[in-house]
């Protein structure tokens, strides 16, 4: 019994595999040449996250983080440079975002509080005067 599944099983994968044409199957996702770039700069940033941690915990001597900081550093500025690379072989061009247009709740030149008027050059969430919240616009 079990060999009679087990042969049912490769006979059915075999013609599976003579009877399914090539384009049959889906296509493949087109693949991003900067997908490694970042996922490399998102790995280089958050060992340097963990790395001051762990020196802020005490756990790494003045010298080791120096040093492992220093690497790490290095092993970003050439993930960046191969990034500013790619995009010059392939044509890309990045536009310059503001820092306001990155995060509209800064959008605004000058914002004013509702209970005391004190006046200031962005949104807060709370004024600086009397530190109350600020009405969001």
């Amino acid at each position: 019994m079990l060999i009679g599944i087990a042969a049912l099983i490769v006979i059915g994968v075999l013609l599976y595999t003579v009877f399914v044409r090539e384009e049959d199957l889906p296509t493949p996702e087109p693949v991003n040449p900067f997908q490694y770039l970042n996922e490399t700069k998102a790995r280089v940033y958050g060992n340097l996250r963990d790395l001051q941690f762990e020196f802020r915990l005490g756990k790494l001597s003045e010298d080791d983080y120096a040093r492992t900081k220093k690497d790490l550093q290095g092993e970003l500025a050439k993930v960046l440079s191969d990034t500013d690379q790619l995009k010059q072989k392939l044509g890309v061009q990045v536009a310059n975002v503001s820092p306001a247009a990155k995060n509209p709740l800064r959008a605004k030149s000058a914002a004013a509080c509702s209970h005391c008027g004190a006046k200031f050059k962005e949104n807060l969430k709370f004024c600086g005067q009397c530190g109350k919240p600020m009405e969001a616009a």
